[in-house]
């Protein structure tokens, strides 16, 4: 029997990435198995953060290896996943992974396969996993309808998601890198006061 996770949602607004997770892990297409996973985490000391959907043993292996990668490339994100991809590709890591990451720093926010694609999302959300179309869907729709953070929309895509999709749950958790962007203050004139 495989175990498998299941969806993943990313937002990416403002400044502020959130990546969201659900907590189902399912044994083979019947049995939930777990309903407490942690799928979403910070890594390369706390500036990166991912979340994975697949097989969980290769969901693992592909998290290992980006995080190696990472140290090497001294956390440039971009860098990173392109020569994990390379790797891939040349074949010198010798099979193919089930599984599919989204990561994010504060700058950037992208999609890697086990299969060696490296994929910059439009428009600043993406979903992976058993219930990510369901998932993708309700996160574009809030994030064009809405003024809700990349937080609470990734939050609200995920459950939306787990209301549709039998291998996802709504024991969610979530992640956020970056800063909000301020908008600049409406300087006012001060009004003076006579003594």
């Amino acid at each position: 029997m495989e175990f498998r996770g299941t969806t993943i949602c990313a937002v990416k607004k403002e400044g502020v990435t959130a990546i969201a997770g659900d907590g189902q892990v399912t044994m083979g297409e019947s049995v939930i198995f777990k309903n407490t996973a942690v799928k979403v985490r910070r890594i390369y000391g706390g500036k990166v953060i991912l979340g994975f959907a697949g097989s969980v043993t290769d969901a693992f292996a592909l998290t290992e290896r980006f995080e190696g990668m990472l140290n090497k490339f001294s956390g440039n994100l971009m860098r990173s996943a392109v020569e994990l991809a390379e790797l891939w590709r040349s074949d010198k890591i010798g099979r193919k992974l089930d599984a599919m990451m989204i990561t994010a720093d504060e700058n950037t926010l992208l999609i890697l396969s086990g299969t060696g694609e490296v994929i910059e999302p439009d428009e600043g959300v993406c979903a992976i996993g058993s219930g990510g179309n369901y998932a993708l869907a309700a996160a574009r729709a809030l994030y064009q309808e809405t003024d809700f953070d990349a937080e609470t929309i990734a939050k609200k895509a995920l459950k939306i998601a787990s209301e549709i999709c039998v291998f996802t749950n709504d024991n969610i958790r979530c992640e956020v890198v970056g800063e909000k962007e301020q908008k600049p203050k409406k300087r006012t004139a001060k009004k003076e006061v006579k003594a």
